[in-house]
Protein backbone atom coordinates (compact mmCIF):
# COMPACT_ATOMS: atom_id res chain seq x y z
CA UNK A 1 0.00 0.00 0.00
CA UNK A 2 1.53 3.53 -1.03
CA UNK A 3 0.79 6.88 0.84
CA UNK A 4 -1.99 7.97 -0.50
CA UNK A 5 -4.36 5.04 -0.20
CA UNK A 6 -3.16 4.54 3.18
CA UNK A 7 -4.47 8.26 3.92
CA UNK A 8 -7.68 7.82 1.55
CA UNK A 9 -8.36 4.35 3.66
CA UNK A 10 -7.71 6.22 6.63
CA UNK A 11 -10.19 8.90 5.88
CA UNK A 12 -12.86 6.29 4.40
CA UNK A 13 -12.33 4.80 7.68
CA UNK A 14 -13.10 7.28 10.40
CA UNK A 15 -16.11 8.81 8.16
CA UNK A 16 -17.72 5.43 8.06
CA UNK A 17 -17.29 5.14 11.79
CA UNK A 18 -18.24 8.84 13.16
CA UNK A 19 -19.34 7.73 16.30
CA UNK A 20 -15.55 7.60 17.40
CA UNK A 21 -15.25 11.04 17.11
CA UNK A 22 -18.51 11.48 19.66
CA UNK A 23 -16.87 9.06 21.98
CA UNK A 24 -13.87 11.35 22.32
CA UNK A 25 -14.74 14.64 22.95
CA UNK A 26 -17.80 13.19 24.74
CA UNK A 27 -14.79 12.23 26.96
CA UNK A 28 -13.74 16.04 27.25
CA UNK A 29 -17.21 16.84 28.79
CA UNK A 30 -16.77 13.54 31.25
CA UNK A 31 -14.10 15.08 32.42
CA UNK A 32 -14.67 18.16 32.97
CA UNK A 33 -18.33 16.82 34.90
CA UNK A 34 -15.21 14.58 36.84
CA UNK A 35 -13.27 17.38 37.65
CA UNK A 36 -16.02 19.14 39.87
CA UNK A 37 -17.77 16.07 41.25
CA UNK A 38 -13.76 14.41 42.07
CA UNK A 39 -12.01 17.67 43.23
CA UNK A 40 -14.27 20.72 43.39
CA UNK A 41 -17.21 19.49 45.72
CA UNK A 42 -14.73 17.89 48.23
CA UNK A 43 -12.53 20.94 48.17
CA UNK A 44 -15.56 22.89 48.54
CA UNK A 45 -16.19 21.01 51.14
CA UNK A 46 -12.54 21.14 53.06
CA UNK A 47 -13.24 24.70 52.76
CA UNK A 48 -15.98 25.37 54.61
CA UNK A 49 -14.85 22.77 57.56
CA UNK A 50 -11.48 24.30 57.78
CA UNK A 51 -13.27 28.08 58.19
CA UNK A 52 -11.23 29.34 55.31
CA UNK A 53 -12.60 33.00 53.36
CA UNK A 54 -12.17 32.88 49.96
CA UNK A 55 -12.22 36.96 49.95
CA UNK A 56 -8.54 36.83 51.05
CA UNK A 57 -7.78 35.11 47.75
CA UNK A 58 -9.32 37.78 45.97
CA UNK A 59 -6.14 39.95 45.84
CA UNK A 60 -3.25 39.01 44.09
CA UNK A 61 -1.14 40.90 46.22
CA UNK A 62 -2.07 38.51 49.21
CA UNK A 63 -2.02 35.38 47.46
CA UNK A 64 1.81 36.44 47.05
CA UNK A 65 2.75 37.53 50.16
CA UNK A 66 0.62 33.78 51.39
CA UNK A 67 3.56 32.95 49.08
CA UNK A 68 6.22 33.80 50.84
CA UNK A 69 5.51 32.05 53.63
CA UNK A 70 4.49 28.72 52.86
CA UNK A 71 5.61 26.78 55.56
CA UNK A 72 2.85 28.56 58.15
CA UNK A 73 0.50 27.79 55.29
CA UNK A 74 1.34 23.99 55.43
CA UNK A 75 1.29 23.68 58.82
CA UNK A 76 -2.04 25.31 59.18
CA UNK A 77 -3.67 23.81 56.33
CA UNK A 78 -2.03 20.39 56.34
CA UNK A 79 -5.32 18.74 56.10
CA UNK A 80 -6.25 21.18 52.99
CA UNK A 81 -3.64 20.31 51.18
CA UNK A 82 -3.49 16.68 51.42
CA UNK A 83 -7.56 16.53 50.54
CA UNK A 84 -6.61 18.52 47.45
CA UNK A 85 -3.49 16.50 46.52
CA UNK A 86 -5.50 13.51 46.81
CA UNK A 87 -8.35 14.38 45.13
CA UNK A 88 -6.17 15.36 42.03
CA UNK A 89 -4.38 12.10 42.15
CA UNK A 90 -7.77 10.22 41.93
CA UNK A 91 -8.83 12.47 39.43
CA UNK A 92 -6.00 11.88 37.37
CA UNK A 93 -6.21 7.99 37.37
CA UNK A 94 -9.67 8.03 36.74
CA UNK A 95 -9.83 9.95 33.59
CA UNK A 96 -6.24 7.96 32.58
CA UNK A 97 -8.59 4.97 33.16
CA UNK A 98 -11.20 5.76 31.67
CA UNK A 99 -9.68 7.83 28.66
CA UNK A 100 -6.94 4.41 28.13
CA UNK A 101 -10.57 2.31 27.66
CA UNK A 102 -12.31 4.51 25.28
CA UNK A 103 -8.93 4.97 23.15
CA UNK A 104 -8.92 0.98 23.22
CA UNK A 105 -12.68 0.66 21.79
CA UNK A 106 -11.45 2.96 19.24
CA UNK A 107 -8.36 1.37 18.53
CA UNK A 108 -10.36 -2.02 18.29
CA UNK A 109 -12.93 -0.47 16.22
CA UNK A 110 -10.18 0.80 13.59
CA UNK A 111 -8.49 -2.45 13.96
CA UNK A 112 -11.76 -4.94 12.98
CA UNK A 113 -12.69 -2.27 10.43
CA UNK A 114 -9.30 -2.35 8.62
CA UNK A 115 -9.92 -6.38 8.51
CA UNK A 116 -13.52 -6.44 7.66
CA UNK A 117 -14.05 -3.16 5.27
CA UNK A 118 -17.78 -4.02 5.42
CA UNK A 119 -18.20 -3.20 9.74
CA UNK A 120 -19.49 -0.31 10.91
CA UNK A 121 -19.69 0.97 14.37
CA UNK A 122 -21.18 -1.14 17.01
CA UNK A 123 -21.68 -0.72 20.66
CA UNK A 124 -21.17 -4.03 21.82
CA UNK A 125 -18.29 -4.43 19.45
CA UNK A 126 -16.41 -1.06 20.78
CA UNK A 127 -16.97 -2.45 24.00
CA UNK A 128 -15.76 -6.13 23.78
CA UNK A 129 -12.67 -4.45 22.04
CA UNK A 130 -12.12 -1.72 24.74
CA UNK A 131 -12.40 -4.24 27.49
CA UNK A 132 -10.15 -6.97 25.63
CA UNK A 133 -7.23 -4.31 25.26
CA UNK A 134 -7.20 -2.85 28.19
CA UNK A 135 -4.92 -4.43 30.17
CA UNK A 136 -1.88 -4.33 27.37
CA UNK A 137 -3.08 -0.87 26.19
CA UNK A 138 -2.55 -0.10 29.62
CA UNK A 139 1.10 -1.67 29.82
CA UNK A 140 1.84 -0.28 26.60
CA UNK A 141 1.12 3.54 27.04
CA UNK A 142 2.75 3.04 30.76
CA UNK A 143 6.04 1.94 29.45
CA UNK A 144 5.74 4.82 26.03
CA UNK A 145 5.58 7.11 29.01
CA UNK A 146 8.57 6.34 31.13
CA UNK A 147 10.75 5.94 27.83
CA UNK A 148 9.56 9.54 27.28
CA UNK A 149 10.46 10.23 31.05
CA UNK A 150 13.91 8.85 30.01
CA UNK A 151 14.56 10.49 26.64
CA UNK A 152 13.62 13.97 28.01
CA UNK A 153 16.25 12.93 30.90
CA UNK A 154 18.70 12.48 28.60
CA UNK A 155 18.04 15.10 26.68
CA UNK A 156 18.25 17.71 29.65
CA UNK A 157 21.44 16.19 30.62
CA UNK A 158 22.32 16.96 26.92
CA UNK A 159 21.28 20.60 26.88
CA UNK A 160 22.94 21.43 30.27
CA UNK A 161 26.52 19.62 28.58
CA UNK A 162 26.08 21.97 25.66
CA UNK A 163 25.04 25.25 27.77
CA UNK A 164 28.43 24.51 29.70
CA UNK A 165 30.07 24.52 26.73
CA UNK A 166 28.80 28.31 25.23
CA UNK A 167 29.30 29.20 28.92
CA UNK A 168 32.96 28.38 28.67
CA UNK A 169 32.99 29.99 25.11
CA UNK A 170 31.84 32.96 25.92
CA UNK A 171 34.52 33.63 28.06
CA UNK A 172 37.20 33.14 25.94
CA UNK A 173 35.94 34.86 22.99
CA UNK A 174 31.81 36.25 21.70
CA UNK A 175 32.28 35.43 18.71
CA UNK A 176 32.74 31.59 18.81
CA UNK A 177 30.49 31.67 21.84
CA UNK A 178 27.81 32.53 19.12
CA UNK A 179 28.80 30.07 16.77
CA UNK A 180 28.41 27.40 19.29
CA UNK A 181 25.01 28.61 20.67
CA UNK A 182 23.41 28.75 17.03
CA UNK A 183 25.12 25.44 15.70
CA UNK A 184 24.50 23.34 19.05
CA UNK A 185 20.61 24.97 19.42
CA UNK A 186 20.52 23.19 15.35
CA UNK A 187 21.62 20.26 16.48
CA UNK A 188 19.40 20.05 19.99
CA UNK A 189 16.13 21.24 17.60
CA UNK A 190 17.06 18.38 15.33
CA UNK A 191 17.60 15.98 18.21
CA UNK A 192 14.42 16.76 19.90
CA UNK A 193 12.27 16.73 16.77
CA UNK A 194 13.64 13.20 15.85
CA UNK A 195 13.03 11.92 19.37
CA UNK A 196 9.30 13.11 19.24
CA UNK A 197 8.83 11.85 15.79
CA UNK A 198 10.70 8.48 16.63
CA UNK A 199 8.77 8.00 19.57
CA UNK A 200 5.51 9.32 18.80
CA UNK A 201 6.14 6.67 15.78
CA UNK A 202 6.99 3.66 17.58
CA UNK A 203 3.83 4.52 19.42
CA UNK A 204 0.97 4.56 16.87
CA UNK A 205 2.79 1.22 15.52
CA UNK A 206 3.23 -0.32 18.50
CA UNK A 207 -0.52 0.03 18.37
CA UNK A 208 -0.79 -1.68 15.26
CA UNK A 209 1.41 -4.86 16.45
CA UNK A 210 -0.83 -4.89 19.49
CA UNK A 211 -4.28 -5.36 18.32
CA UNK A 212 -3.12 -7.07 15.03
CA UNK A 213 -0.76 -9.56 16.82
CA UNK A 214 -1.96 -9.54 20.00
CA UNK A 215 1.43 -8.67 21.57
CA UNK A 216 2.42 -7.18 24.73
CA UNK A 217 4.01 -3.64 26.07
CA UNK A 218 7.44 -4.77 25.19
CA UNK A 219 6.93 -7.09 22.04
CA UNK A 220 4.73 -4.51 20.92
CA UNK A 221 7.73 -2.05 21.05
CA UNK A 222 10.09 -4.46 19.31
CA UNK A 223 7.81 -5.28 16.74
CA UNK A 224 7.37 -1.47 16.21
CA UNK A 225 10.97 -0.80 15.90
CA UNK A 226 11.73 -3.56 13.87
CA UNK A 227 9.01 -2.63 11.19
CA UNK A 228 10.29 1.00 11.02
CA UNK A 229 13.62 -0.59 10.16
CA UNK A 230 12.32 -3.01 7.50
CA UNK A 231 9.93 0.05 6.51
CA UNK A 232 11.56 3.28 7.09
CA UNK A 233 8.97 4.75 4.72
CA UNK A 234 6.65 4.42 7.33
CA UNK A 235 8.35 7.15 9.73
CA UNK A 236 8.24 9.76 6.88
CA UNK A 237 4.50 8.84 6.50
CA UNK A 238 3.61 9.23 10.45
CA UNK A 239 6.34 12.76 9.97
CA UNK A 240 4.34 14.55 7.07
CA UNK A 241 0.64 13.35 8.24
CA UNK A 242 1.84 14.88 12.28
CA UNK A 243 3.64 18.04 10.79
CA UNK A 244 -0.11 18.44 8.51
CA UNK A 245 -1.84 17.90 11.67
CA UNK A 246 0.12 20.92 13.80
CA UNK A 247 -0.27 22.92 10.74
CA UNK A 248 -3.96 22.33 11.04
CA UNK A 249 -3.87 23.38 14.66
CA UNK A 250 -2.13 26.31 13.99
CA UNK A 251 -4.86 27.27 11.09
CA UNK A 252 -7.78 26.48 13.68
CA UNK A 253 -6.08 29.05 16.83
CA UNK A 254 -5.26 31.03 13.99
CA UNK A 255 -8.87 31.96 12.83
CA UNK A 256 -10.62 31.50 16.01
CA UNK A 257 -7.69 34.30 17.41
CA UNK A 258 -10.14 37.32 16.51
CA UNK A 259 -13.01 35.69 18.94
CA UNK A 260 -10.48 37.36 21.77
CA UNK A 261 -10.71 40.98 20.46
CA UNK A 262 -14.48 40.94 20.74
CA UNK A 263 -15.43 41.74 24.16
CA UNK A 264 -18.96 40.64 24.54
CA UNK A 265 -19.83 38.74 20.94
CA UNK A 266 -16.36 36.90 21.00
CA UNK A 267 -17.00 35.54 24.69
CA UNK A 268 -20.26 33.73 23.38
CA UNK A 269 -18.98 32.60 19.99
CA UNK A 270 -15.65 30.92 21.14
CA UNK A 271 -17.30 28.55 23.50
CA UNK A 272 -19.38 26.49 19.88
CA UNK A 273 -15.89 27.45 18.11
CA UNK A 274 -13.43 25.79 20.21
CA UNK A 275 -15.85 22.94 20.52
CA UNK A 276 -15.75 22.53 16.90
CA UNK A 277 -12.02 22.87 16.85
CA UNK A 278 -11.66 20.62 19.43
CA UNK A 279 -13.94 17.62 17.35
CA UNK A 280 -12.17 18.65 14.06
CA UNK A 281 -8.86 17.79 15.33
CA UNK A 282 -10.10 14.49 17.00
CA UNK A 283 -11.20 13.70 13.79
CA UNK A 284 -8.00 14.44 12.14
CA UNK A 285 -6.31 12.21 15.64
CA UNK A 286 -8.37 8.99 14.25
CA UNK A 287 -7.91 9.80 10.96
CA UNK A 288 -3.77 9.59 11.68
CA UNK A 289 -4.55 6.40 13.86
CA UNK A 290 -6.44 5.04 10.84
CA UNK A 291 -3.70 5.57 8.15
CA UNK A 292 -0.39 4.39 10.45
CA UNK A 293 -2.72 0.89 11.42
CA UNK A 294 -3.73 0.60 7.84
CA UNK A 295 -0.01 1.13 6.37
CA UNK A 296 1.06 -1.42 9.16
CA UNK A 297 -1.66 -3.88 8.23
CA UNK A 298 -0.53 -3.79 4.84
CA UNK A 299 2.59 -3.96 4.99
CA UNK A 300 2.88 -6.66 7.67
CA UNK A 301 -0.29 -8.63 8.32
CA UNK A 302 -2.39 -8.65 4.32
CA UNK A 303 -1.17 -11.55 2.33
CA UNK A 304 -2.64 -10.97 -1.35
CA UNK A 305 -3.70 -14.17 -2.53
CA UNK A 306 -1.65 -15.80 -4.93
CA UNK A 307 -3.23 -17.00 -8.17
CA UNK A 308 -2.80 -20.72 -9.28
CA UNK A 309 -1.30 -20.20 -12.56
CA UNK A 310 -3.10 -22.35 -15.34
CA UNK A 311 -0.63 -23.58 -17.72
CA UNK A 312 -1.73 -23.69 -21.42
CA UNK A 313 -1.64 -26.37 -23.62
CA UNK A 314 2.05 -26.61 -25.98
CA UNK A 315 1.42 -25.86 -29.42
CA UNK A 316 1.52 -29.15 -31.24
CA UNK A 317 3.72 -30.06 -34.38
CA UNK A 318 2.03 -31.05 -38.04
CA UNK A 319 3.55 -34.49 -37.40
CA UNK A 320 1.83 -34.93 -33.68
CA UNK A 321 -1.05 -34.02 -35.63
CA UNK A 322 -1.28 -36.67 -37.96
CA UNK A 323 -0.26 -39.18 -35.76
CA UNK A 324 -3.45 -37.71 -33.22
CA UNK A 325 -5.81 -37.98 -36.84
CA UNK A 326 -4.13 -41.55 -37.52
CA UNK A 327 -4.91 -42.71 -34.45
CA UNK A 328 -8.39 -41.54 -33.45
CA UNK A 329 -8.89 -43.16 -37.19
CA UNK A 330 -7.49 -46.22 -35.97
CA UNK A 331 -10.04 -46.59 -33.13
CA UNK A 332 -12.99 -45.62 -35.30
CA UNK A 333 -12.53 -48.42 -37.41
CA UNK A 334 -12.03 -50.43 -34.44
Amino acid sequence: MEYIEAIKDGFRLINKNWQLVLIQVGMVFMSSIGFFIIVGIPLAVAFIIFGIDLTAFTDTRDIFRMLRGPSDIISKYLGLILIIIASFILYILVVAVLGIYLFGGSIGIIGRSIEDKTLKFNVRVFLDQAKRLFLRLLGFTSVIGLIFLVAAFFFGLLGGGIAAIVSFAQSKDSTLALFFSTFFALILLIIALMLIFGILSLTLYGFGSLFFKGTGAFKSINEAARFLVKYPNGFWLYAVIFIVYLLASFLLILVGYPFTLMPVVGTILSFPYQLISYAFQTYLGLVIIAIILSYYYSKEIFIKPVEPIVESPMPQSPEEKIEDKDSAGTIQGE
